[in-house]
């Protein structure tokens, strides 16, 4: 086999994705060019406005759907609640919040229909008590006459009180969430243009919501039980497929793995230690490590249509919901370096990766951070190679050098950087047993 990260007399690098078998070629003298930004239409915003700006925002909470789980922090103290009344929904304001994507890619009719799904008896008893509520049945009528409005195909809510509970149990029992932060702009935001991404909240703040991220996922697992996978990502920016310029991440069940998820198990069939040997050994070799802690390693990847840092839990567990605090902390703290040294007018996509729970062949728990920097168009269409304007090693550096930038000032959480890092820092665990 050829290797997979090649620069040819002229200049050109040419990767081959040791997973996927992408193709992406880097033409010379575009490395090094400045980053594009997001062009806003930013407008002076008063700090009374900044919990209104969008339907994910903390004054606008009837405009998502009945809230599954929050979190609130106080000081120390992190305080879960599940299944907020509509009464309640103000009583405080959360920290991250969990509720059902409006427009769910997979709907709950899909469950029902091919998988014979019924809604739980917890949640039957949610959705009556719901609707016995004027605040709730309220609520949820403006959801559906909202969905209907947009094209959907549910019955007449309004009009058919079976039909109503209906669309309250899907709205509760739908297997895709959407997990949101608090803020949609900087505490310190002055105009619509300072928003608050993932790298400018705390490290602290970060963990809050991986934490909360990773509880969701396995409840999705646990209440849906013909979701062979679940996809978990991050949309940040309309460039990479944002509705809302607000920090969230979305969780959809499938039914299937996925021709990706497939391909790994059939190479893991032949090579357990497929990640270490064909990612990480890559990455040491030719040095592209990024960062490292006590628990994950962060790596400039091979084979990416877009620029792309793969942060690897070291942990011997696999599954997200497996790893303890310490784990699952250190996989928030190296992701959330790599999104503050990207930047907030970065578009990106952040995509995780786990083992399905039904699948027997060892995965570890990875998560891709994606730079959305061009569109790809015809020439990639029609052959199928990828021009990606930043190879691995320039893609290396530009975040190290911004990663020691921001250790200096304190805005990160402790990790060792570039070449600190040691051979030992990037061991993954996942397959020793």
């Amino acid at each position: 086999m050829a290797h997979p990260l090649v620069r040819l007399a002229d200049g050109t690098v040419v990767q081959v994705g040791p997973l996927t078998g992408t193709q992406v070629w880097t033409i010379p003298g575009r490395s090094h060019r400045p980053l594009p930004v997001q062009v806003s239409d930013a407008v002076a915003v008063a700090p009374e406005d900044h919990g209104r700006l969008c339907a994910f925002c903390q004054d606008r909470y009837l405009e998502t759907t009945p809230e599954k789980a929050r979190l609130v922090r106080r000081g120390e103290e992190v305080l879960v609640s599940e299944r907020r009344s509509a009464q309640r929904l103000f009583d405080d304001v959360a920290d991250v919040r969990r509720f059902a994507n409006l427009f769910e890619i997979v709907p709950a009719s899909s469950w029902r229909t091919n998988h014979g799904f019924v809604a739980s008896a917890d949640v039957a008893a949610w959705a009556r008590d719901y609707l016995a509520d004027p605040i709730g049945r309220d609520h949820v009528l403006s959801l559906a006459h909202a969905r209907e409005s947009a094209g959907g195909v549910l019955a007449p809510a309004a009009r058919d009180e079976v039909a109503l509970v209906q669309v309250t149990e899907d709205f509760m029992s739908g297997s895709h969430d959407v997990v949101v932060a608090r803020r949609h702009l900087r505490e310190d935001a002055v105009t619509t243009a300072d928003l608050a991404s993932a790298g400018t909240l705390t490290p602290t703040e970060h963990a809050d919501l991986i934490d909360f991220t990773v509880e969701a996922l396995r409840d999705v697992y646990a209440r849906q039980p013909a979701a062979r996978y679940v996809s978990v990502f991050q949309n940040w920016l309309r460039a990479a497929g944002a509705t809302f310029d607000h920090l969230h991440k979305q969780l959809v069940g499938i039914d299937a793995y996925g021709p990706q998820t497939q391909r790994e198990i059939a190479m893991l069939r032949q090579d357990p230690h497929l990640y270490s040997r064909a990612v990480i050994d890559l990455a040491r070799g030719e040095q592209l490590v990024v960062a490292a802690n006590d628990g994950a390693v962060a790596v400039a990847g091979v084979g990416h249509r877009h620029p792309s840092i793969e942060i690897y839990s070291t942990a011997p567990v696999q599954l997200p919901w497996e790893h303890d605090a310490g784990q699952r902390r250190a996989v928030s703290d190296l992701l959330h370096a790599v999104h503050a040294a990207t930047g907030a007018q970065v578009a990106t996509n952040e995509e995780w990766h786990h083992r399905p729970p039904d699948v027997v062949e060892p995965m570890p728990w990875r998560i891709v951070l994606k730079w959305r920097l061009q569109v790809p168009a015809g020439f990639e269409g029609g052959t199928k190679i990828y021009i990606n304007t930043i190879d691995p090693w320039a893609l290396r550096q530009r975040v190290v050098d911004e990663l020691l930038a921001l250790r200096e000032r304190g805005a990160i959480a402790p990790v060792r950087i570039g070449a600190e890092c040691s051979r030992e820092d990037s061991r993954l665990r996942y397959a020793d047993a």
